[in-house]
């Protein structure tokens, strides 16, 4: 009889790849098995949110080093790794930028509230994108946030309609550059420890741009569409909580507002929420035809803001503070201005006299900004105003004396809002101090870490960023769990726990094509950023992704890029990343809104950034 060839079976493959798994975990080590339970462990703990991801991943490595599956000499080597280093110093540089008025520069020529719904999420999602690349996505995301929530209140929307967009758009922009996102900072420093070399400053552009012009293009024409209508009397908004105050700006003696018409300013005010009340020359109040008035040096303009918009307003004009004498003692201050809100009491220092009387601007070096008196009006000059008690005043302090004016005044202090100074004044050196470093790294004559290195140190010399502020800006925790992260990740190489992962992953995808096996290392980490920080993430995904390759015998950047881009596509939930957390409350979202915008964006990132990768990084 013939031989007959067996009926082929569809299920054999499958049988065997489960098979190989079962292998795999039968043939661990026992450091294997610990570091595994170590990772596990933190991926659930972080999940329950019970604990702070710094202390959890802190705690890890400690059991870590003390079970001896991370060796004592390395257990604090990625406090000084150089993907720790950047991330630390891009949120100073990102700091700096927004000191200088380089953001209000774009924002304040850009943003109208006339614009429809669909345009006005477009060009913010453009900003955000173009920010996000070149600094910190979160502060990316902070700096705006604030001008899309006064968009809206102007329009009569609720916030929530172009805060997660915006969100998305900040996020997807942090994937075009080497800075813009954590997770590309660590891939490019695994993909030197491993190959030799890291990725440069633009080497994610081609496959991040695209991404990223293909989620911002969804985004404002489509995915706005699917948020569920938010309840704007609901919206937590915390700038409707915000005191107006009733402030005095004045015009320099070089300034380009001399000649024109007050009324000229309206246009500038609307725009930056404030409200033009008059104008004071030669210790006089002019109301009336005030605004027909023509400027002159030294006028006073009255107005009427929270502080966030008085100085947006201030910058955008670059008007002084106060009169030239005390502008001089103000640019004196040796470590940059602070703003800070106080309340005053009967027991207060100034309480029933005026700042003048007791030489605030000359025994402090500290100006009244504004005065807020609920239901009273305010007919005198500010600093020749009695102070009552109850009245809320804004001071103009010296940072590092700010804490002494409150207590030397006696009032209460507010709680702090975190509204910084503008130093408009130093804004085009801002932002070529920050694209000289860019150009010098890009082009390989400096490395990264140094030339922001060296970033940082121009801007506390130039007092862009007070030298008592630096540390502030640092987010000490993604630090400690960057640094946390790194040594268990390193372990969990070694051990050979990476490469098990990576077989385990190439056994179960035996037999597909190429594509498909980036796709489900794709979906694999994306599904892992959605619930986890994208740090932690990366941390364990890029060198699983290297091993595969090698077991696959292509090259290790295709899979490299596919993290890349996985790793920052957290669009599902609010705990994926930041940025959808900063605006849970200001956009009165609730859990499950995310997803409805969030999964077809990640469909359609594997979708557009697959292709791409295989484009630009050949296997």
């Amino acid at each position: 009889m013939a031989n007959i060839a067996p009926i082929p079976d569809p299920y054999q493959n499958h049988i065997l790849s489960i098979s190989s798994f079962r292998r795999y975990i039968l043939e661990m080590t026992q450091d294997q098995i610990i570091l595994f339970s170590l990772f596990g462990t933190v991926f659930a703990l972080l999940l329950w949110g019970r604990f702070r991801y710094d202390l959890v991943a802190f705690t890890a490595l400690m059991v870590g080093v003390t079970l001896g599956v991370v060796p004592t000499e390395d257990a604090f080597a990625g406090f000084g790794h150089p993907a720790t280093i950047i991330v630390a110093l891009v949120l100073v540089v990102s700091a700096g930028l927004v000191r200088s008025g380089a953001v209000y520069l774009i924002t304040r020529t850009l943003v109208d509230a006339s614009r429809a719904l669909g345009s006005h999420i477009a060009i913010m999602g453009a900003i955000g994108g173009v920010l996000s690349a070149f600094m910190n996505n979160v502060a990316a995301l902070a700096l705006l946030m604030p001008v899309d929530i006064q968009t809206a209140r102007k329009a009569g929307r609720a916030p929530g309609l172009s805060l997660m967009p915006l969100s998305f758009a900040t996020i997807l922009g942090g994937m075009v550059t080497l800075i813009g996102t954590p997770p590309n900072i660590i891939i490019a420093s695994i993909r030197e420890e491993t190959l030799g070399a890291p990725f440069k400053m633009f080497d994610f552009a081609p496959v991040g741009g695209i991404t990223a012009i293909a989620g911002l293009i969804f985004v404002a024409l489509i995915g706005w569409r699917l948020i569920p209508t938010p309840d704007a009397s609901k919206s937590s908004d915390s700038m409707d909580s915000y005191t107006d105050y009733l402030a005095e700006l004045t015009v320099p003696t070089e300034s380009k507002l001399i000649g024109k018409r007050l009324s000229e300013l309206y246009d500038d005010a609307e725009k930056n929420d404030v409200a033009i009340l008059g104008i004071i020359r030669d210790g006089k109040r002019r109301y009336g035809t005030a605004k027909n008035t023509t400027l002159q040096a030294q006028d006073t303009i009255i107005i009427e803001a929270a502080p966030e918009a008085l100085d947006e307003f201030r910058a955008a004009l670059n008007l002084d503070f106060s009169d030239e004498k005390r502008e001089e003692i103000l640019s004196a201050a040796s470590d940059g201005l602070t703003v800070i809100e106080v309340v005053v009491t009967e027991t207060s220092r100034i309480n029933g006299k005026t700042a003048e009387a007791i030489g605030l601007a000359w025994r402090q070096r500290t100006v009244l900004m504004g005065l807020s008196r609920r239901g009273k009006n305010v007919k005198s000059q500010m600093r020749k105003t009695v102070i009552q008690t109850g009245d809320i005043l804004l001071l103009l302090a010296p940072n590092d004396t700010a804490n002494d004016v409150t207590e030397w005044l006696g009032c209460l202090p507010l709680a702090d809002r975190g509204v910084a100074v503008t130093a408009n004044s130093k804004v085009w050196l801002a932002i070529g101090l920050f694209a000289g470093a860019v150009a010098l790294a890009s082009f390989g004559l400096i490395y990264l870490p140094i030339a922001l290195g060296l970033v940082v140190i121009a801007y506390v010399l130039a007092k862009i960023v007070p030298l008592s502020e630096l540390y502030t800006h640092i987010e000490w925790p993604v630090v400690v769990l960057l640094g946390s992260m790194i040594p268990l990740g390193a372990a969990l190489e070694t051990s050979g726990g990476t490469e098990l992962i990576a077989g385990a992953l190439v056994g179960l995808t035996e037999g597909l094509a190429p594509w498909m096996i980036l796709t489900v290392l794709m979906i694999v980490t994306m599904t892992l950023s959605d619930v986890l920080n994208n740090t932690a993430t990366t941390i364990v995904a890029a060198p699983v992704g290297i091993q595969m390759a090698n077991s696959l015998g292509v090259s290790a950047d295709p899979f490299l890029m596919a993290v890349a881009v996985a790793a920052s596509s957290a669009f599902l939930t609010p705990i994926g990343h930041k940025n959808n957390t900063l605006i849970l409350g200001p956009g009165s979202y609730s859990f499950g809104d995310y997803w409805r915008m969030g999964l077809p964006l990640e469909i359609l990132v594997v979708a557009v950034s697959i292709p791409s990768i295989l484009v630009f990084w050949p296997l």
